[in-house]
């Protein structure tokens, strides 16, 4: 069985709990929190409860991996 390739994709082999690792390490929360409007960034946020809100929500995920996808781009040049 061969493995589908998605060379368009730059998410594609991407961890959600990779792309909060390097978001948090970026951003401190209170960043992340005016970025990105939801409490787990606010009240009490670590990486375990924003994964799991996250998980959950798709309308959150897609933000915190368009704000992802917009530091590497940044980073690069």
């Amino acid at each position: 069985m061969k493995k589908e390739s998605q060379p368009n994709n730059p998410l594609h082999g991407v961890k959600l709990a990779d792309i909060l690792v390097y978001l948090s390490q970026k951003y401190t929360w209170e960043e992340l929190a005016s970025l990105i409007d939801i409490n787990s960034f606010k009240n009490n946020p670590s990486i375990k409860s924003s994964l799991k809100f996250l998980r959950r929500t798709p309308w959150a995920r897609e933000k915190v991996e368009r704000l992802y996808l917009n530091s590497i781009r940044k980073e690069k040049n």
